[in-house]
């Protein structure tokens, strides 16, 4: 009788009696040989001339808040595959986020699955940030927050992405409670249906739910300091703002939690709320803005409640019907909705605090930010012409 184990050592025999013991050595190692890509390899030693390992391609770079994700991402030496609808000039200037041959662009559009898997097939990491703040001829609110995004979403799923990070928005509901529209914000439904259609083809998808969101070229500080969205020096407001709760966020640190989720693991399949440190009242914040502008009440500022106003919403519905692509200083009836919202945080979803992002206060850069939109900018004004600094906004609990 013979017995047969497999064993890691050299042959060996050992006779005794009738029964024979061989020992064979075998390996445990796989029989297909994998072969590694050395340019996904990390290189340098940090910054914009190295390469982390990180292949992002990041959907809407051309937004507002998709230069700032850029510039955080090629800063870690990021490489960056950046899609883009029209003209290449609106993404031009993001080749400087990363050294020679670490930006590299891509033609696309959002219903050419074709193009969207060109797009995402060599990264690791999908960041979604197209969105759209108000219906055009071309696209409405489903085309781009739920359809779009649900395309974007099944081609990282087929090209085996490890992240997709997805922007939502704050108060994203099924069905929003109106103010000034009959049927309530359709954008915020539409960002509702849109996570769902998302989380269905990419359950491990992390979501980011923003408040308003302010810094260079924002819309929210640029939207009340326009001079189209007041009826002269007067501000007309939903009951004059005084029901309404505000928590905005500044750019670069929703853009540097994008940055602290990629790097986390744990963030993976988890929604953030992407909030300010503190909560004002709508009132209180647009009379601080004008203060800071030095167009305050001896200017002529006036808030009131538009309710009252006729005249403006005749402005607001032609303003929308006239300029289909591009309404005069964002005003459309959609934007008066969503202005009416509170930003409801929920003390249960994390917020960008749990992605270790240090939150920045509208205190600290409020001047910067509107000092573009400022009363008699370039006049060269005394000490005791105006105060050194106006009194800002109280936050409330």
């Amino acid at each position: 009788m013979a017995l047969v184990l497999n064993k890691g050592s050299n042959i060996l025999r050992k006779h005794s009696g009738i029964v024979a013991i061989a020992c064979i050595r075998t390996s445990n190692y796989a029989s297909d040989v994998n072969s590694y890509n050395l340019a996904s390899l990390k290189r340098g030693t940090g910054g914009r001339s190295s390469f982390n390992g990180i292949v992002a391609t990041v959907f809407g770079a051309s937004g507002f808040v998709g230069r700032y994700v850029c510039n955080r991402l090629g800063k870690i030496g990021t490489q960056l595959i950046i899609p883009y609808h029209g003209d290449n000039y609106h993404v031009m200037r993001l080749k400087l986020c990363g050294d020679l041959g670490q930006v590299l662009f891509q033609p696309f559009h959002l219903f050419d699955d074709e193009a969207l898997d060109k797009a995402v097939r060599y990264s690791n990491v999908v960041i979604n940030l197209v969105g759209r703040d108000w219906e055009t001829l071309n696209f409405k609110f489903d085309d781009v927050h739920v359809k779009g995004a649900k395309r974007i979403a099944a081609a990282a799923r087929r090209a085996g992405v490890e992240r997709l990070i997805h922007f939502s928005a704050l108060n994203a509901q099924e069905k929003p409670a109106p103010h000034v529209l009959t049927g309530g914000s359709q954008f915020l439904a539409s960002k509702w249906r849109g996570e769902m259609a998302v989380l269905e083809e990419f359950p491990t998808a992390t979501i980011f739910r923003p408040a308003d969101i302010y810094g260079q070229e924002d819309r929210f500080l640029r939207y009340y300091a326009h001079h189209w969205r007041r009826q002269t020096q007067l501000m007309p407001l939903w009951k004059k703002g005084e029901h309404t709760i505000k928590a905005p966020v500044f750019v670069s640190d929703v853009a540097a939690g994008v940055v602290n989720a990629i790097k986390d693991p744990d963030s993976a399949g988890k929604i953030y709320q992407a909030v300010g440190p503190r909560r004002y009242l709508l009132s209180d914040l647009v009379d601080w803005f004008y203060r800071v502008m030095k167009k305050d009440e001896k200017w002529g500022y006036i808030r009131y409640d538009m309710r009252l106003d006729p005249l403006f919403k005749l402005k607001v519905t032609l303003t929308q019907k006239l300029c289909l692509s591009w309404p005069v200083g964002n005003l459309h009836w959609e934007r008066i909705e969503r202005e009416c919202v509170s930003d409801d945080i929920n003390t249960s979803i994390p917020t960008l605090e749990d992605l270790c992002v240090t939150l920045t206060h509208l205190e600290n850069q409020i001047a910067w930010e509107l000092k573009p939109y400022m009363y008699g900018i370039y006049y060269d004004r005394d000490f005791d012409d105006f105060a050194v600094r106006p009194e800002p906004a109280k936050p409330v609990p």
